[in-house]
């Protein structure tokens, strides 16, 4: 959850709890009210008090005494409301206290971070110009001739975003223009083509899937803990998809997906679960902040259009976390189908072919030590 939903939240149940606090101020107004008249006509029989008027008051008496039993037990149940709501409200201050700290050291890393960039800058243009030399004086004396217009292998990667208007609201805009710059910053970025689905309903899955065949999908947007998924109603509210729902809608369409990633808080058992048909899928352990979400994400994407494994494309994405010194590493888990290895599978390869020498795991670098 963002900063700005905790302190809505806190706001919320301060405003809850001081209502239940003014209902409980008007029923003991009332309780004493009540306990005032019944004195008022206690004292008001006397000896002289005829059996009739006597007969009126007592009755009196006992409809009041009722009315304070009422209104003892309306304020019992008020205090236990307050006491629990009070509970909350410390539980969520909390929660906000941490998010405040986390938000605060995020600010540090950022400004330390900008401070080493013109280095960090220097160091990888002065690395890319030695290799580019190095790769040159070894062409140079080769006697084979390389094929550049053979592209990677294509893959497509289907982001599905939702974010009803009655959910707290994701930065999900800023999750694929991050992802979109990774790509297109990475070695093979003609080779990784990414679609999306926006304000995605339910009815909308088995479309887009049939419509895209994508390689990998990308749900973002909203969790449960009881491993449900947010998606939008026609009206734009919280339409929930159960578990279950979601296995089996991927159990009709696995002859292409070849992972799944659900970028959204408590989706760890939806991506468990899914590897009974898909070979890879990463979920969250928990609930996770926009920023972390973005960062891990965005990595992700970086390393595999640079043709790494999807295993270490997730590695690489929890490690971009650590260098951000944003503290949720642990939230990220990869699954894997019953004898995958995600090592294994890397989804952008370069096309190698040099005069019939060919392996699909040799690299440039590889390659040009056979000239």
């Amino acid at each position: 959850m963002s900063l700005n939903s905790y302190r809505s939240n806190v706001e919320r149940l301060k405003k809850e709890k001081a209502n239940l606090e003014r209902d409980l101020a008007k029923e003991r107004s009332k309780l004493s009210s009540l306990q005032s008249s019944i004195s008022s006509i206690t004292r008001s029989i006397t000896r002289n008090t005829t059996p009739s008027t006597l007969r009126s008051k007592t009755r009196q008496i006992d409809s009041k005494r009722k009315e304070v039993s009422q209104c003892q037990k309306k304020a019992a149940d008020l205090e236990i409301k307050i006491s629990r709501k009070l509970a909350d409200l410390n539980q969520n201050l909390k929660k906000l206290e941490k998010a405040e700290e986390y938000e605060l050291k995020k600010q540090e890393v950022e400004s330390k971070k900008r401070r080493g960039e013109e280095i960090r800058h220097a160091i990888t243009l002065t690395r890319e110009t030695e290799r580019q030399v190095q790769l040159q004086n070894q062409l140079r004396g080769s006697r084979f001739i390389i094929d550049l217009t053979r592209l990677p292998e294509s893959i497509k990667v289907l982001f599905v975003a939702s974010n009803p208007t009655d959910q707290p609201q994701l930065r999900l805009d800023e999750e694929i223009r991050s992802i979109t710059e990774k790509i297109r910053a990475s070695e093979h970025r003609d080779s990784v083509q990414l679609v999306s689905r926006w304000a995605a309903r339910p009815a909308d899955i088995l479309q887009a899937l049939n419509e895209h065949k994508p390689h990998i999908v990308h749900f973002s947007g909203h969790g449960l803990d009881n491993g449900e998924l947010v998606f939008q109603s026609d009206d734009g509210s919280t339409k929930l998809v159960s578990q279950d729902a979601i296995v089996a809608t991927m159990s009709t369409l696995n002859d292409n997906i070849r992972a799944v990633i659900f970028n959204a808080c408590f989706s760890s058992a939806q991506a468990e679960s899914i590897t009974q048909y898909i070979d890879v899928a990463i979920g969250m352990r928990d609930s996770i902040h926009d920023d972390a979400a973005r960062v891990f994400a965005a990595q992700f994407y970086s390393a595999i259009g640079f043709g790494r494994s999807i295993k270490q494309a997730f590695d690489q994405g929890v490690a971009a976390l650590l260098l951000e010194g944003i503290p949720e590493e642990d939230i990220p888990a990869l699954f894997t189908h019953e004898g995958v290895d995600p090592e294994d599978i890397i989804l952008v390869r370069p096309a190698m072919e040099f005069s019939g020498l060919s392996h699909p795991n040799t690299t440039l670098e590889q390659t040009y030590e056979h000239l």
